[in-house]
């Protein structure tokens, strides 16, 4: 797909969501960019299933792009288990303003996103390899928010990710259409590690006749979260909080 292909399916998909002010003519070509060069680099290494420009531009690049109206300007970002850079790279290269963390346990995952990031000029994410519970140990309460997209169960998620925001953050998963079941299954996680639900925004998605049910719970951080979470990734899933 030649870019002006591109650009026209990208303003149709972020203007049909409500989306469209997220976009310039340089953010544009940065997504046009990333989007070739995540269907190239997986041609040899496996990262996402989805390398149809328009199922990109749905179902990754306007699915992440939701998150920015919930980040305050400036802030600090950790996304945790981010994969091949979803929803890490779309937010750094619509919201410049913010400082984004990339974390995932997969190597080669984190040497795609900052190859990406050299390539397209992407100042403002930083991409490491490393457990989030490990990680924990020396970056507790380090961050404004924290995000996480297809990772787990949200009260598995709540105790990887809590403890990395600071008092007065939020947690902000990004969940499908079951995510009321699991807010609910997640509550004495959420209170056991200093969170509260302040609200969980249910919205559609729409583009070429498909649509995608999502959700993205608001999870304050209220305080600290105790220095015995998270625990070891076996622990959390043999006996979640």
């Amino acid at each position: 797909m030649i870019f002006e292909e591109f650009k026209a399916s990208l303003y149709g998909c972020f203007g049909q969501n409500g989306l469209s002010t997220l976009l310039n003519e340089e953010n544009a070509e940065k997504l046009y960019a990333f989007a070739n060069h995540l269907v190239e680099t997986n041609k040899n290494v496996n990262l996402t299933a989805i390398t149809d420009m328009n199922g990109i531009i749905f179902k990754h690049f306007a699915d992440c792009a939701v998150l920015c109206s919930h980040i305050n300007k400036g802030a600090s970002v950790i996304d945790v288990g981010c994969g091949a850079g979803f929803p890490s790279l779309p937010l750094a290269i619509l919201r410049p303003d913010i400082q984004i963390t990339s974390l995932d346990s997969t190597a080669k995952k984190i040497n795609f996103i900052n190859g990406a990031a050299q390539k397209l000029s992407i100042n403002n994410i930083t991409a490491i390899v490393s457990r989030a519970e490990d990680f924990a140990k020396d970056h507790r309460e380090g961050f404004d928010y924290a995000t996480s997209r297809a990772v787990a169960r949200l009260n598995i998620l709540c105790e990887l990710c809590l403890p990395l925001v600071k008092v007065g953050g939020s947690f902000l998963p990004l969940k499908a259409s079951k995510a009321q079941e699991e807010i609910d299954e997640a509550q004495d996680a959420i209170k056991l590690l200093g969170g509260e639900i302040k609200k969980a925004y249910f919205y559609e998605l729409a583009f070429c006749g498909e649509t995608l049910e999502r959700c993205i719970a608001e999870i304050a951080k209220t305080s600290r979260s105790l220095d015995k979470y998270p625990r070891m990734y076996s622990q959390i899933l043999k006996k979640p909080l």
